[in-house]
């Protein structure tokens, strides 16, 4: 019987469209799904929307659709996405879904059955946006939720509740037996200390609203509807087929189930919980990642800086994109996305060290052996460098189990550091010239080796990068592939090289608009309302501006304007600069001769009226008009301010 793997994704809510925290999720979710299938495993991998509830009830009626208009809306833009970025789901799983309803019916009588849920009345605070109910001393001023600071309501109902306290010690015992059981280990031991305070029985039916599934109709209690949680966490079951024909059920229990840290209670503490009522085996691990931010600042659509994963995947490319996501963030850790770290991780570790060793290879087989590569002599004069990569690769695959994959990544790079030193070393175009041909060979061999294992562990991040790659190499990307170069470390055979495109064409600029500072009016103390900027930059980030000191050496008024002039203004540079300035109704161009400014040198130049403005004059603007930021002495242009 083949080894077996179940991987899932949250099932993502439908309250609003992908954002890049779906995508993060996803694509690592795709990642481990891919690389259980390299290794040979039968693979089954979920992903899928969560459909019902208050939220979406109500969010429905905002926009005059019926609930269920609404959710075919909204999932049929994450399935739309996912279908677009190749993500190789199995199943696309909606708790709409008619045998989903039915496996959960048939988990809410087992649970039933077996004393496992009461009937009772449930009075508390509950948060619409979270799904969550809070006692009193949970919550924060004003009745707010503690997880997103919206005002709870205050719900007085029937319900049924599952006895979730039953399941306390059993739960603690499974967190002590199993190292791994949820990662990564700091989110563990915070799952661990909250049940440790003690868990309440759980509500999980609501009569206040109709949108959800209904109770088995054997209860004969058509009034409830079921908890959100615990429909949607039943999902990862009934997508096997738990309540109808279980055909897939030989899939639990799952490999890994992949959630953000804001879900993660719901999945490590209620989710086992139903599984040990139901008599289902417990997953091998839960697994929480960290949320992330833009620019060092949290997104929201009011700042206007929430990161679309299709605009930014268009922009830089799909896999380019995939592998800053995961490289970027150790795994549970938040994360900060910028065009700045991405272009740099496309430029440098893809573009340099990986792209840049295909090419070399290309040029020099190309020149030494018209493009024939043949590994015979590589264990004859390189075996350091085999023996430098077997010690990095032999545990390299841990990290990836463990979901560590910026640690996966950073070993694979190291990897490719010891073929790129190799050639700076060994410098096999001078052994063609001394006659030492064979060397040179195994060298450009050895390279090319090292860049095939690479690839092959590279493959579940960048499939379809890693399949050019290969292609070059003269072999598949494949179990068989796995197994011979990673497994049992044999070495290509003779292949005439493939000559293939630059993979990653350097990125001067970035491809995506900037978001722009977002300037919020909030009420002071008086009530009266002051700006605010909601714009954070880090020190870092202050210092890519460039500020120079210049003289301006020469002002002209440009014609069809009333507003602007144009300077040319020194640097320091050997040239001079020619601004475009908006100052022409607060200076003349005989008052600016010879005086020095402030400009920022290192901004993108613009066309303005058509002229090429190559800087900007840092000036200060109020009710009483525009004035040039100067020095207050003299200095030497091209000086640096900072």
């Amino acid at each position: 019987m083949s080894q077996k793997a179940y991987i899932t994704t949250p099932i993502y809510y439908v309250n609003d469209v992908p954002h890049i925290g779906h995508a993060y999720t996803t694509i690592i979710a795709d990642t481990m799904a891919r690389y259980y299938r390299l290794k040979g495993y039968e693979t089954f991998f979920l992903t899928g929307t969560d459909e019902h509830g208050q939220k979406i009830e109500e969010a429905a009626k905002s926009r005059g659709k019926t609930p269920q208009a609404y959710a075919d809306e909204i999932s049929g833009k994450f399935r739309a996405l996912w279908d677009e970025f190749e993500i190789s789901y199995d199943k696309f799983i909606r708790t709409t879904d008619a045998e989903h309803k039915a496996g959960v019916q048939k988990a809410f009588q087992v649970m039933f059955d077996k004393g496992d849920i009461y009937k009772g009345e449930y009075e508390g605070h509950y948060c619409v946006s979270c799904e969550t109910f809070f006692t009193d001393t949970q919550l924060v001023d004003e009745d707010k939720c503690p997880d997103c600071g919206k005002l709870t309501r205050l719900v007085k109902e029937e319900s049924y509740f599952f006895k979730l306290s039953k399941y306390q010690e059993d739960l603690i015992k499974w967190y002590n037996s199993d190292e791994k059981c949820v990662l990564p280990k700091g989110k563990k031991n915070e799952v661990i200390s909250f049940v440790k305070q003690g868990l309440r029985d759980l509500s999980i039916t609501r009569t206040s609203f109709d949108w959800g599934v209904k109770l088995p109709s054997s209860m004969n209690d058509d009034k409830h509807v079921m908890y959100v949680w615990l429909d949607a966490l039943l999902n990862y079951t009934t997508a096997l087929g738990y309540g109808g024909d279980e055909k897939n059920m030989e899939f639990w229990p799952a490999t890994m189930h992949l959630v953000g840290k804001d879900i993660l209670r719901f999945h490590a503490i209620y989710w086992p919980a139903f599984l040990m009522s139901l008599g289902l085996a417990l997953p091998k691990h839960v697994a929480a990642h960290g949320w992330w931010t833009r620019n060092g600042e949290k997104m929201s659509k009011s700042k206007g800086n929430v990161v679309n994963p299709k605009e930014v995947a268009d922009a830089y490319g799909l896999e380019n994109f995939r592998y800053f996501m995961l490289r970027e963030v150790p795994f549970g850790q938040d994360g900060d996305f910028s065009q700045k770290a991405l272009m740099d991780r496309i430029n440098s570790d893809l573009g340099n060290e990986l792209g840049n060793l295909l090419n070399r290879i290309i040029g020099m087989s190309g020149k030494y052996s018209n493009g024939v590569v043949n590994s015979k002599d590589v264990n004859t004069f390189h075996e350091s460098e085999l023996d430098a990569v077997e010690e990095i690769l032999k545990n390299v695959e841990n990290n990836l189990l463990e979901l560590q994959t910026n640690r996966y990544l950073e070993e694979l790079w190291k990897v490719l550091s010891i073929a790129n030193q190799a050639i700076t070393v060994h410098e096999p175009w001078v052994k063609i010239k001394e006659g030492k041909v064979e060397q040179a060979l195994a060298l450009v061999a050895l390279v090319s080796n090292i860049l095939a294992r690479v690839s092959v562990l590279l493959h579940p991040i960048m499939p379809k990068t890693t399949t050019t790659i290969a292609k070059a190499l003269g072999f598949e990307i494949n179990t068989a592939s796995y197994d011979k170069l990673v497994v049992r470390k044999t070495l290509l055979e003779e292949f005439t090289i493939e000559k293939v495109p630059p993979l990653f064409p350097r990125i001067e600029e970035p491809l995506m608009e900037q978001s722009a500072p977002v300037v919020e009016a909030i009420p002071t103390k008086t009530g009266k309302k002051e700006p605010k900027v909601e714009s954070i930059i880090t020190i870092e980030q202050f210092f890519e501006t460039s500020l120079k000191i210049g003289t301006i050496v020469e002002a002209n008024i440009l014609e069809g304007s009333d507003r602007l002039l144009k300077l040319s203004v020194d640097l320091g540079e050997g040239i001079l600069r020619q601004i475009v300035a908006g100052i022409r109704e607060y200076y003349t161009p005989e008052a600016l001769v010879n005086t020095q400014v402030c400009v920022v040198a290192n901004l993108k130049p613009a066309t303005i009226k058509g002229l090429l403005s190559e800087g900007m004059l840092l000036a200060a603007k109020d009710k009483e008009g525009l004035c040039l930021i100067r020095p207050e002495n003299p200095r030497k242009n091209g000086a640096s301010i900072g």
